[in-house]
């Protein structure tokens, strides 16, 4: 079994090259070969390969290949909806978050222009 990728620290080549692999050897257990997954996925051969090897590629073709593929369901557990969240709902009064705002003192309010030191 591969090392599992620790998604925090990777780097987004890192990313896209772990998840690549993981289609290819899921391609490769439902003995599929490239040319009949890129047809049926409506893409290139070459792009399957650019996928497949973590080079750039679009989400538009991350979902083609995942719904030939039979796992585009798997796409719901990618993002949780934030909707669910009930410790929120009962602070918000059973309203939805309509905007996102910092706190106050956060970092972002403890810079300003003008606030380094001159050194002269």
């Amino acid at each position: 079994m591969a090392p599992t990728l620790d998604y925090h620290v990777a780097s987004p080549e890192a990313i896209g090259s772990s998840l690549g692999s993981k289609l290819e050897r899921l391609r490769l257990s439902k003995n599929i070969n490239q040319s009949a997954l890129a047809e049926e996925a409506g893409v290139s051969r070459r792009t399957i390969t650019r996928l497949e090897n973590g080079d750039g590629t679009s989400l538009d073709t991350l979902i083609r290949v995942m719904r030939a593929l039979g796992i585009v369901d798997r796409l719901e557990t990618l993002l949780p909806d934030p909707a669910t969240r009930p410790i929120e709902r009962i602070k918000l009064g059973g309203r939805e978050r309509k905007r996102a705002r910092m706190k106050k003192g956060s970092s972002a309010d403890a810079w300003s222009w003008g606030a380094e030191t001159d050194e002269q």
